[in-house]
């Protein structure tokens, strides 16, 4: 998902903004470009599904106050 679809988490606990451990399972597909060399482009990344697990706070550990908006995110 790019990030700018992602949402902006913040901690009530402590006050963090920047710093979250986000556990996500995500299907997409992918088209793999191989050159002569065998190395390998990933182009054209379409996310099919994308769903946050859970969100921890790293500052504090905090599972149950981290916010997107006025949403608590659920574990």
């Amino acid at each position: 998902m790019p990030a700018k679809d992602m949402p902006r988490y913040r901690c009530e606990n402590c006050g963090n903004k920047t710093r979250f451990d986000v556990v996500a399972t995500e299907k997409s597909k992918s088209f793999y470009h191989y050159n002569l060399a065998g190395e390998l482009t990933i182009e054209n990344t379409e996310v099919e599904f994308f769903d946050v697990e859970s969100v921890t706070c790293r500052w504090c550990g905090s599972t149950k106050t981290v916010v997107d908006g006025s949403e608590v995110v659920v574990n």
